[in-house]
C-alpha cells in the first residue's frame, strides 16, 4: 500500500492538486477502485491535503442488468468514502467499438468538470496500460510522438497511477479487502486492446519476460528525444499556427519530415486514431492542394473534415450548412443612413464628411468607402442565393458571384456565412470582407462609409 501510496502523494504535490476539485473516472474496476480508494486513505491522514473529489462514471449501457449492477456498486462505494457520485447512462444507439466509447467517456468526464467547476480529471491508468499502448501504437506504424505513451499530464487530464504496475494494484485492492467489478468485456478479444492484452503480450513474454517494462522503458526514451526535437520546433511552431489553423504559406517550405511531424502533431491534438498510413494520406492531400486558391476537403473522422488550400490548412465540421431561417433572413435598408442589425451584426451606414482624410481599406476589410449617388434605394442584406451577379471593381461587366467568389479565393465552406449587400435583383454591390461592386467605387469621393461590426 506504501508504494501507491506515496506515489498519488508526491502526484498531487508535483501539480499542485493538493487543495483542488478532481473529478476521478471511475469504472468501478481493479485500477480506479484503487485510485478513490487512495485518495481517500489521503484525505484522511494528511492534514494539508483538502481536495473535494466526485467520482463520475460513465454507463457504457452495453451489458444490460450486469452494467447497471456495476453502476450501483460503484455509487456505493464512493458514497461510502464520503465521494460525490455523479453519473450517466450513455445512449442506446453507441456503437460498440472503442473509439467512440472513449470519446463519449471523455466528453462525459469534460461536461462532469464544467459541472462541478473542478480543476482536473483523473483517470486510473497504470504502467501496463502504457505497455499495451506503445505496441499497439508500433503495430499502427507510429512515429516518436506515438512511441511516448499515455502522457502523464495534458490539459485537464492526470494520471497518477501511470507509474504504478497492474499486478501493484490487483495486491492492493486483495490486502485491503477491496471488490472491483469485473468487466465481463474485459475478455472479449473482439477488442484489439483485449487482445493485445491477453495474446500478444503473453507471446512475447516467452521472448522477454520483462516484455510490459522494455515498453515503457521505450516510451520514455522516445519522450526524452521528444523533447530535445520540440526544443527546435518551439523556435518555428508561432510561424506555422494562427487560431489552430496551419498557415499554407509557411508550412509549404518546410522540409518532407518536419511536415509530416507538425501533421502527426496536428491530428493528435484532434484526439484521432492515427498510424503512418493516416498521415501519409493527410500529408498527399496538403501537398496536392496547398497551392490551390480554391482548396478540397478530406475527411478525417464521421464528424470532421479537413480542408486544405493556398492560405490555410484546417478543420471544419461535414459539409456544413447554415439552418435555412438563417440562409433565408434579410434585412431592408430602406435609407442611405442608419443601423441595420441582421444576426449578431450590425450594418453602419454613414455620409462621408467632406474633410474626413480617408485612405481606402482592404478589399477584406469589414468597412469600405463608397459613392451612393447612383444607387437607388431599398437595399438588401442578406446571405447568398442562386442567381447572385456581381461588377467586380475595375471591370464593366458583370460575373456570376459564385466565379468571383472563387477567384477570390473565398473557400466553399465559408461561403454561406457572407453577408451580402444587394440591390432588389441579384446584383451584389458588397461581399461584405471579400470585395465592392464597380457600380460602387468612389471615382471622386465618397458619398458614405460603410461598415459591419
Amino acid at each position: 500500500m506504501n508504494n501507491i501510496y506515496n506515489q498519488v502523494t508526491e502526484f498531487l504535490k508535483k501539480y499542485n492538486l493538493e487543495d483542488k476539485t478532481i473529478i476521478i473516472g471511475f469504472s468501478g474496476g481493479y485500477d480506479s477502485m484503487c485510485l478513490l480508494d487512495v485518495l481517500s486513505k489521503i484525505k484522511e491522514k494528511e492534514n494539508l491535503f483538502d481536495m473535494t473529489i466526485i467520482a463520475a462514471h460513465f454507463n457504457h449501457n452495453w451489458r444490460g442488468e450486469e452494467s447497471l449492477r456495476e453502476q450501483e456498486i460503484c455509487k456505493i462505494f464512493a458514497t461510502s468514502k464520503g465521494f460525490e457520485f455523479h453519473c450517466k447512462q450513455a445512449p442506446s444507439n453507441l456503437k460498440k467499438t472503442e473509439n467512440d466509447a472513449r470519446i463519449a467517456r471523455y466528453n462525459f468526464f469534460e461536461d462532469t468538470l464544467d459541472a462541478f467547476d473542478a480543476d482536473a480529471i483523473f483517470t486510473a491508468h497504470n504502467k501496463d496500460d502504457n505497455a499495451e499502448t506503445v505496441l499497439y501504437r508500433i503495430i499502427k506504424g507510429t512515429g516518436i510522438v506515438g512511441l511516448k505513451g499515455i502522457s502523464e499530464h495534458r490539459d485537464c487530464f492526470y494520471r497518477p497511477l501511470l507509474k504504478t504496475s497492474r499486478a501493484e494494484i490487483v495486491n492492493y485492492c486483495e490486502t485491503n479487502n477491496l471488490t472491483p467489478n469485473n468487466d465481463s468485456s474485459n475478455s472479449n478479444t473482439n477488442y484489439k486492446r483485449n487482445y493485445l492484452r491477453l495474446n500478444v503480450i503473453p507471446s512475447l513474454e516467452k521472448i522477454n519476460e520483462n516484455v510490459k517494462e522494455a515498453l515503457n522503458i521505450l516510451s520514455y526514451n522516445a519522450s526524452s528525444d521528444n523533447e530535445i526535437i520540440e526544443e527546435y520546433l518551439q523556435t518555428i511552431r508561432p510561424n506555422i499556427y494562427q487560431n489552430d489553423k496551419i498557415i499554407s504559406s509557411e508550412y509549404k517550405n518546410l522540409s518532407t519530415p518536419i511536415k509530416k511531424r507538425f501533421l502527426h502533431e496536428f491530428i493528435q491534438n484532434l484526439d484521432l486514431d492515427y498510424d503512418y498510413k493516416k498521415i501519409n494520406e493527410v500529408y498527399e492531400f496538403i501537398e496536392n492542394n496547398i497551392t490551390q486558391r480554391n482548396g478540397s476537403t478530406l475527411s478525417l473522422a464521421t464528424a470532421l473534415w479537413l480542408y486544405a488550400d493556398d492560405k490555410i490548412i484546417e478543420t471544419i465540421p461535414p459539409k456544413i450548412s447554415i439552418h435555412k431561417e438563417i440562409l433565408d433572413e434579410k434585412v431592408t435598408i430602406s435609407q442611405k443612413e442608419g443601423e441595420y442589425k441582421i444576426g449578431d451584426k450590425t450594418l453602419i451606414i454613414k455620409p462621408y464628411i467632406e474633410k474626413e482624410i480617408f485612405i481606402f481599406p482592404e478589399a477584406t476589410s469589414n468597412f469600405a468607402y463608397v459613392d451612393f449617388s447612383n444607387i437607388k434605394f431599398p437595399l438588401i442584406l442578406r446571405h447568398r442565393k442562386d442567381g447572385d451577379i456581381i461588377t467586380p471593381l475595375g471591370m464593366t461587366g458583370s460575373m456570376k458571384l459564385k466565379k468571383y467568389l472563387n477567384a477570390k479565393g473565398v473557400s466553399r465552406h465559408n461561403r454561406d456565412d457572407l453577408y451580402l449587400l444587394c440591390n432588389n435583383e441579384n446584383e451584389v454591390l458588397w461581399a461584405i470582407g471579400v470585395g465592392i461592386s464597380n457600380k460602387i467605387k468612389v471615382k471622386t469621393k465618397p458619398t458614405h462609409v460603410i461598415e459591419i461590426i
